[in-house]
């Protein structure tokens, strides 16, 4: 079926529609990764997006369930320049047109998504809508004026806390929008964990004692978490923190630092970064639209992307914080930065946390 991608400059691309045909808005961004589909659509972080994936042919080895990041698709569309039709690889159970069909998303298609990718890069991300319909320029208006990703966490969240044992540490985990392999990540060290909804409190977690708090990965502006900061705050120098992604950027705010939106983000599996106390490169799997632009009082650089220059790890050792914005969980990219959970694991050893910055 014929279809219109438009974004909020007033661009027009035409294309074919597929998977759920309805309607999508939502803000356009684009993904360098090559492979990895099934993540990406997955993955809580891309909450309230229409994701362009920039790699032309997308669907080639189908869906198998088992690759998942979360408990369905999170984008709002997906757009991309040609899907394969006959999927080939044994681990297939359903096509990417079926996939979307299940979890009621709109595909478009047919559409040079590296064009697309230099408007983003050229003019930032912006509000986009998918549709099948005629829409007058009031009617678009009103959708563009409509839409708002303020309260994505909330709906990305889990409403019940999850409980795995373990012999080495317990880690309390905050789910702004977790993907599931950083879980595993830390199941596979032997770490027992908890998994709490955004929402607890400050008691619930004390409760179980835990080695460190973790905070997840997630989608949004992370200063529309204001109740998350707060909680945050509690536990500096009571417990070790360590965080990926946005929770790198509310551990800044939470100690006085700041974020900012980026103009087009970092999202793929090919961004080099620079560990600063090893002296190495490693290429990294990122998926975040804002920054941490100003390091808090105290907190040392870690890391440090070598494409802009941004924040990309800052740690504490005396008060046994460590976050970094990538995602060394990979799922999709790059498996090499997954030394990172050792050393988060390295640091909480003995928690002995001191009391000021």
């Amino acid at each position: 079926m014929k279809a219109k991608l438009i974004l909020e400059n007033g661009m027009i691309f035409h294309g074919k529609a597929f998977g759920y045909l309805d309607e999508a808005i939502g803000e356009l961004v684009f993904t360098t990764a090559m492979t990895g589909y099934q993540e990406v659509l997955t993955d809580p972080s891309y909450y309230g997006q229409i994701v362009v994936m920039t790699y032309p042919l997308i669907g080639n080895y189908g869906i198998n369930l088992s690759d998942s990041q979360s408990d369905g698709i999170k984008v709002k569309g997906f757009v991309i320049k040609e899907d394969a039709k006959l999927p080939n690889n044994f681990r297939c159970e359903i096509t990417l047109e079926a996939y979307l069909k299940q979890n009621k998303i709109m595909g478009f298609k047919d559409v040079d998504t590296r064009q697309l990718t230099k408007i983003i890069r050229e003019s930032g991300s912006m509000k986009a809508v998918i549709t099948t319909q005629e829409l007058s320029q009031k009617e678009l208006r009103e959708k563009f004026m409509s839409f708002s990703n303020n309260d994505a966490v909330s709906k990305v969240t889990r409403k019940e806390v999850l409980k795995i044992e373990g012999a080495n540490q317990k880690i309390a985990i905050l789910d702004f929008g977790i993907k599931r392999h950083i879980i595993e990540s830390f199941v596979k060290r032997g770490c027992g964990v908890r998994v709490y909804p955004a929402n607890v409190d400050y008691e619930t977690i004390m409760e179980y004692n835990p080695d460190a708090v973790f905070l997840s990965n997630g989608p949004g502006d992370p200063e529309d978490l204001p109740e998350a900061i707060d909680l945050i705050k509690k536990f500096v120098g009571k417990k070790p923190i360590i965080g990926i992604c946005l929770g790198q950027q509310l551990v800044a705010l939470a100690l006085g630092g700041k974020t900012s939106k980026m103009k087009f983000g970092h999202r793929g599996g090919n961004h080099p970064v620079k560990d600063i106390e090893k002296n190495k490169i490693y290429v990294s799997s990122q998926n975040h639209g804002y920054q941490v632009s100003e390091l808090p009082q105290g907190m040392k650089l870690s890391h440090v992307n070598l494409n802009d220059n941004t924040v990309e790890g800052m740690k504490n050792e005396e008060l046994k914080i460590y976050t970094v914005q990538f995602h060394p969980e990979a799922s999709p990219g790059p498996e090499e930065t997954g030394y990172i959970f050792d050393d988060f694991l390295d640091m909480i050893k003995g928690n002995n946390v001191k009391t000021s910055v």
